[in-house]
Parts: C-alpha cells; sequence; structure tokens
C-alpha cells in the first residue's frame, strides 16, 4: 500500500483545512488508518484514526475540532481541521495498517504504511 498526503498549507488561526490521503496499491477497505503530526523538535503524535468499522478515535487536543472519515470507494481518508490554532502547525503524516487493537491506536509503531506528510501552518 502506497499513501499520498495533500492538502496542507497556510491558514490564519481560527481556520479550517482539509487534508486527503489516498491509498494506491491494494484496497485498504480492511485497514485502520490514523493521521499523526510532529512539530520541529518534538515527537510524532497521533492527532485522529478511523477503523475499517468507521469508529473513530480522536487525541484530547483535537477533539470537537478534528473530524476523520473515510470513503472506501475512492480509497481515501480526511482530515478536517476547524477551528485550527497556532499548536496545530506540524507535518501531518496518514499512515495505514491492519489488525491494530484498540488499544494501541495511538502508536505510530503499529502502523508499516506511511504516507510522505503535508505541512501545516496555521499562524496567529
Amino acid at each position: 500500500v502506497q499513501l499520498q498526503a495533500c492538502g496542507g498549507g497556510l491558514v490564519q488561526a481560527g481556520g479550517s483545512l482539509r487534508l486527503s490521503c489516498a491509498a494506491s496499491g491494494r484496497s485498504f477497505n480492511s485497514y485502520t488508518l490514523g493521521w499523526f503530526r510532529q512539530a520541529p523538535g518534538k515527537d510524532r503524535e497521533f492527532v485522529a484514526a478511523i477503523r475499517y468499522s468507521h469508529t473513530t478515535h480522536y487525541a484530547d487536543s483535537v477533539k470537537d475540532r478534528f473530524t476523520i472519515s473515510r470513503d472506501n470507494a475512492k480509497n481515501t481518508v480526511y482530515l478536517q481541521m476547524n477551528n485550527l490554532k497556532p499548536e496545530d502547525t506540524a507535518v501531518y503524516y496518514c499512515a495505514g495498517d491492519r489488525g491494530i487493537i484498540l488499544s494501541s491506536i495511538a502508536l505510530p509503531e503499529q502502523y508499516d504504511y506511511w504516507g510522505q506528510g503535508t505541512l501545516v501552518t496555521v499562524s496567529s
């Protein structure tokens, strides 16, 4: 599976962006798909994930502002980001894998497949 993320950019605080991540190589209907982010000088952190059942999980820092969704027919996962804050500035990565148990869904080492990252910059 190859993942290609896009949709990043520069936005003012309070604005919105929608990230997309398209998968190729095989159907990812059975995959858990996640978004992670990494700010300069910081570790990669979990943002959101969606399971094959479409159940969703969010980091507390983005809950009620971000929404993850998937379109299996298009092999694409989305991250709608609203009310963006300067602390959301980071490179955002999509990731996917099968067989991830719920207790490990926020751990980047559980995902074998990664996109190249897309930069989101939020100005104050």
